[in-house]
């Protein structure tokens, strides 16, 4: 592909999340059982004026009752300008030319074929090639999916406009994995223990990061459980509803600096992941329990206070940041599913491994993760960087860097 002036753009380590799960593989034949119903949407397509690009996401979401055989994505950019801008998949697609691309067309791995009330990311890498534009520039940008055993058209085509826009502000973006495995807590450590079951303990895992191009003083999380669920404990920072299946949490210190910027050292960082313990309860039936959204809203200092790149400190004790308008919106706001196992299967709250369990340090506040990546707009290179004293949630290790 080629793209002048290629930025070097930082992005978030959600891109991780997803990134694993499309990749090219010959088309399956229908397989009985496997009708179902898909449903597409598209976010985070307005990038802020100073960013140099972001990370979009279309998002697959399986609102039937079986997993289908198949599941691919087309995407449609033959309206974008590849001398000044690039919209592309952050995965291995086909693409009909590579040097001006009008359609890519991304196939899920096994793996990334969405069970019921599950949902499968495909990130889009949103570039442009000057970091300030004169005026604003709207691409449309439509992606449609292509499943045979989708069993509802209406939900399969989306068409947005790629808003390369004159705002600046913060832009939050939010990432929640669908819950499947119980944990337990050995040591100090949280150890996946297997496949959920009713009455297990369970981890609520969500990303967040700053896309745009103003540093935050912090941020507040709205989080809505699923029926059946509840949260295991409190934490100082949320205020909970009467029943523990929601809560409200501000983070007023926590600045995140804009992903496209470069950190000054390595405190600095565009995110974070964080984590909420969570209980099934015993008399939930078997499958997908849908209906939980993570929902964040950045803050800034209060007036008077000017935004910094670190914690905000000797602030008076009555200071509170206040809520920012986000320059893209349509990210602020993840779904997940909690999958609950029938009993006999491998889990049920026993055992797990000492390996690559994750410290409960800092449980209270939530936070496990603060990491970033750095991608060459061409997709060649993919690395994490770590803050200090912190635990990587997601390796890239094991996988394969994608274009």
């Amino acid at each position: 592909m080629i793209f002048r002036n290629r930025p070097l753009v930082r992005l978030g380590a959600a891109a991780l999340l997803a990134s694993g799960a499309f990749t090219i593989f010959g088309a399956p034949a229908h397989a009985a059982g496997t009708e179902t119903d898909l449903s597409l949407d598209v976010v985070g397509t307005k990038v802020a004026d100073g960013a140099a690009g972001k990370l979009a996401y279309a998002k697959v979401t399986n609102k039937g009752e079986n997993t289908p055989s198949e599941l691919a994505l087309k995407i449609d950019v033959s309206k974008v300008d590849f001398d000044q801008f690039a919209v592309f998949p952050d995965a291995d697609c086909d693409v009909d030319n590579d040097t001006k691309p009008t359609v890519f067309t991304c196939h899920a791995t096994s793996e990334g074929l969405p069970g019921p009330g599950e949902t499968t990311d495909l990130p889009l890498l949103v570039l442009k090639a000057e970091q300030k534009l004169e005026q604003a520039v709207t691409i449309p940008l439509t992606v449609t999916l292509i499943s045979k055993d989708d069993t509802t058209a209406d939900n399969n085509t989306k068409t947005v406009n790629v808003d390369f826009s004159k705002e600046s502000g913060p832009d939050l973006a939010v990432l929640a994995d669908d819950v499947k495995n119980a944990v337990t807590v050995k040591n100090g450590k949280i150890q996946l223990a297997g496949d959920l079951h009713a009455g297990d303990t369970a981890q609520l895992i969500y990303t967040v990061w700053n896309q745009g191009d103003v540093t935050t003083a912090g941020f507040k999380v709205s989080v809505k459980l699923p029926t059946g669920v509840t949260f295991t404990e409190t934490e100082d920072e949320c205020e909970y509803a009467a029943d523990k299946a929601s809560l409200v949490c501000t983070y007023p210190n926590l600045p995140f600096i804009p992903l496209t910027q470069e950190p000054k050292n390595e405190d600095e960082t565009p995110g974070g992941a964080f984590f909420h313990l969570l209980s099934v309860s015993k008399d939930v039936k078997a499958g997908a329990l849908t209906g939980g959204t993570v929902e964040v809203t950045p803050l800034l200092p209060a007036p008077g206070l000017k935004a910094q790149s670190t914690e905000i400190k000797n602030a008076p004790d009555n200071m509170t940041p206040v809520e920012a308008p986000d320059v893209d919106g349509s990210d602020n706001t993840d779904g997940y599913a909690v999958v609950v196992a029938a009993k006999g299967g491998t889990g049920g709250g026993g055992g797990g491994s000492d390996e690559g369990g994750l410290p409960v340090t800092g449980a209270k506040a939530g936070l496990i993760g603060g990491v970033g990546v750095a991608v060459l707009a061409a997709g060649g290179a993919m690395f994490l960087v770590a803050r200090r004293r912190r635990v990587v949630l997601v390796t890239p290790g094991d996988e394969k860097p994608t274009a």
